[in-house]
């Protein structure tokens, strides 16, 4: 029970934020206490609390309202308690938040709900409205999971003790991380997904079922929650201004991004009205504004919001007005930058005590009531707190790593290679550059799959700039095949939004140099999911990225980026580089594969310079090479090996012959390094060249075999020198001890930006020095023996 003296003994030494969170559960025993406004009788300490509308909220539905806005706080007050006692980890709480409870209730969950750290009454209300089919016995649904998540037990049936988050897969809530604003993006992309999703499944895939998506219905909508600060941030204004701008264009986006504006980021001022002034007017998208900390204008403007949203097809701005009732979080003194006043009128505009109040003066519930349930919940949640407490935490590294990318490599090598879906195109045996085998491949695959979608810049009617989907536009048409707008995070957004809801996105990224504006749509929300979620959701994509350097006639920076560090230390996802068509399609059928059947996050960064290159030297049209026939594809961790630049069966069971040089190179580096065995041929050198075509994760099983029967070793690695392949290759041969004493060198472009014209070749790796550094190599292994 909670009894007030106790409380109030207990305060003085508390540290400020519990004392704060405690004194929100002695305002609402205070309301308890008052009466409703009557023409008689004294009540000079009563709130002046907004009036319930019992027209449109009925005397049922405010009473559950309020008691998950009730469990909330409870529940808010519990994690100070946690954190004081060390028993908990996470003290960003919802209090004053309290009114996106009518989202919670009047949404689904096949409305997919991505949430931030403040909607804690939104989950407790879409758990309770979902709980009475899966949990009939839990007098207090999501409670106790979020207790787990607070006290970081492995026992969290979300994240299993890995962050803190909202989340839950039968209640249609996937998790999010905590970086601001950086879910705006896939909520877009979820959205437009969804109706895309129906039309596509009425025509083509109807019994085809994805694990590790979000359950959806034809008319369901995507909710999105975040700050007035959040709207600010560069994230959140490109995501509202691509859901404005296909709204525009009569594009279904049935979103719904709900500002919750409490004013202040941490301790940064949100103008007055700005929010309102910012949204008001954006095309295609429909302002609607409530009080969140009146029950009544909460739900109004909640349930109009939805009912547009949902029925239109077209993004919704709700901006709910909230309160920060306490500081930002457990470690925030918020008096350092806010008056006594204005800590002191957050308390008395706390939603939570107004709408007790409220329900009092309605007569919904009586103070007796009111007391009753706070303290019988109260108890409750300590109850459940300290049993949350004792459940078990993660134990090992293995444990914490499991569920970054779960694998099944033998249903994946059988995807990969699974047949029969089309019949083979008519150039199919034609020799072709990489990037006609590209093309031809991604037919192919839109042949075999038909959830899968193509888009990016300008990949429909032009075929991207250098015509790599020339044709796919005509042949599958523009509900598969389609131009976004110019901005690499709605791109990566959209890709991880339709993979959610049972798609299987091929994105396409026009340079490398451009992943970069957009890299954490990768980093912080695609590669994060499966870690966040316990491996229940994923994100599957493959994403296309024409980069790295040696364009003739067209190049600069941003159009040669010969750095493969910001993608090779992304835990799970998966980055190859072809070098020839042939591998290039039986790679995207094993890339394909992973995000299909396992949900994987895959990179596929397709050389520039050699999309259209057809000799391996000059005249022989020996670097073209027709589609390979289906049920042949190239397993993450399977390397190409090149004898007198010839490709031959590599073998894990067999020892190589030894040679005097092994080569290990990728990308552009193949056909360069090839070029280079022929030169040391000449010169009574035999060379090995072992295109790693899988640069994360690396195939180090393949480059120890290789390098154990090579005299001496060699990586050519056209990146900087720095943060790329080579170092990787360099600390794997240092590592083991077998290796480490063997002629080791490599070979690598400058730590430089590329410059435009001729000048990119005196920074980017050029074959004499992959010669004169080969030559070195064998002379030193030579003098050796």
């Amino acid at each position: 029970m909670v009894e007030r003296s106790r409380m109030v003994d207990n305060m003085s030494a508390a540290p400020m934020p519990l004392l704060r969170a405690r004194r929100s559960v002695e305002r609402l025993l205070a309301a308890c206490s008052s009466r409703p406004s009557g023409p008689s009788g004294p009540d000079a300490q009563r709130l002046s609390a907004p009036r319930l509308d019992l027209e449109r909220i009925a005397p049922a539905l405010a009473r559950e309202l309020f008691l998950s806005q009730l469990h909330c706080r409870l529940v808010d007050v519990e994690a100070h308690e946690l954190r004081a006692r060390n028993e908990g980890y996470y003290t960003i709480c919802s209090a004053g938040h309290e009114g996106n409870v009518a989202l919670g209730h009047l949404t689904r969950s096949t409305d997919p709900a991505l949430l931030h750290y403040r909607s804690g009454a939104f989950f407790l209300a879409r758990a309770r409205r979902s709980a009475t089919h899966a949990l009939p016995n839990d007098a207090h649904p999501g409670i106790f999971e979020l207790l787990l998540s607070l006290a970081a037990s492995s026992d969290d049936p979300i994240s299993g003790g890995r962050h803190k988050v909202f989340g839950s897969v039968r209640w249609g809530i996937p998790p999010q991380t905590s970086t601001i604003a950086s879910h705006l993006p896939k909520a877009v992309g979820m959205a437009v997904a969804i109706d895309r999703a129906a039309r596509l499944r009425q025509r083509a895939f109807s019994n085809v079922v994805h694990e590790g998506t979000v359950a959806t219905e034809p008319d369901s909508i995507v909710i999105c929650s975040f700050g007035d600060a959040s709207l600010n941030h560069s994230t959140a204004q490109g995501a509202l201004n691509a859901a404005s701008w296909a709204a525009f264009q009569r594009v279904p986006v049935p979103v719904l991004f709900v500002c919750e504006d409490n004013g202040i980021g941490v301790s940064v001022r949100t103008p007055e009205g700005w929010v309102e002034a910012r949204m008001r007017g954006m095309p295609g998208m429909t302002y609607v504004a409530g009080d969140g900390r009146d029950l009544s204008s909460a739900y109004e403007a909640s349930a109009r919001a939805v009912e547009i949203c949902r029925t239109k097809r077209t993004p919704v701005f709700l901006h709910l007005r909230c309160e920060r009732v306490w500081g930002h979080a457990g470690s925030d003194a918020d008096s350092e930058y806010r008056t006594h006043d204005e800590i002191a009128g957050a308390e008395e505009h706390d939603p939570v005590v107004l709408s007790a109040q409220s329900l009092l003066d309605a007569g919904v519930m009586t103070g007796d009531e009111i007391r009753r349930e706070l303290e019988n919940v109260s108890e409750a949640v300590k109850k459940l707190a300290r049993e949350a407490a004792s459940r078990p935490k993660l134990k090992t590294r293995a444990e914490v790593m499991e569920p970054i990318a779960p694998s099944r490599p033998e249903r994946v090598a059988e995807e990969a290679r699974r047949t029969g879906y089309a019949e083979r195109a008519a150039d199919a045996d034609k020799p072709k550059p990489l990037g006609h085998g590209i093309r031809a491949a991604l037919g192919d695959l839109m042949r075999k799959y038909p959830e899968m979608l193509i888009f990016g810049e300008d990949v429909a009617e032009k075929g991207g700039v250098y015509g790599v989907t020339v044709g796919l536009w005509k042949a599958f048409g523009p509900a598969r095949v389609f131009n976004t707008l110019l901005d690499e995070q709605t791109i990566l957004g959209m890709a991880i939004g339709a993979g959610q809801v049972g798609l299987l996105p091929v994105p396409e990224i026009q340079f490398l140099a451009y992943l970069h504006n957009a890299e954490d749509q990768l980093r912080g929300e695609a590669s994060t999911l499966s870690f966040f979620s316990r491996g229940q959701l994923t994100n599957p994509m493959v994403v296309r990225i024409a980069g790295l350097g040696y364009q003739k006639g067209f190049g600069g920076h941003f159009h040669n980026d010969d750095s493969l560090a910001v993608l090779r230390d992304l835990p799970g996802v998966i980055v190859g580089v072809p070098s020839r068509a042939d591998d290039a399609a039986k790679m995207l059928r094993t890339l394909t594969a992973e995000a299909r059947v396992d949900g994987r996050v895959c990179a596929f960064v397709e050389p520039i310079a050699l999309y259209h290159t057809r000799d391996l030297f000059p005249g022989d049209g020996a670097w073209q090479f027709p589609l390979p026939p289906q049920g042949e594809a190239i397993t993450v961790g399977e390397v190409g090996v090149y004898e007198e630049t010839k490709l031959v069966a590599d073998s894990k069971r067999a020892r190589p012959n030894v040679v005097d040089l092994a080569i290990f190179t990728y990308g552009n580096g193949v056909p360069m390094s090839l070029r280079v065995a022929r030169a040391l041929a000449q010169k009574k050198v035999k060379a090995r060249v072992i295109d790693l075509r899988w640069i994360a994760p690396l195939p180090e099983e393949a480059i120890r075999r290789h390098a154990q029967a090579a005299k001496a070793v060699l990586v050519v690695d056209e990146c900087r020198r720095s943060g790329n392949v080579s170092e990787a290759i360099a600390a794997l041969i240092a590592d083991d001890g077998t290796l480490r004493t063997k002629p080791f060198a490599r070979v690598t472009s400058s730590d430089s930006f590329v410059p435009l014209a001729e000048a990119a070749n005196l920074v980017l790796l050029q074959e004499p020095e992959i010669l004169e550094a080969a030559m070195k190599l064998t002379t030193s292994s030579k003098s050796k023996r």
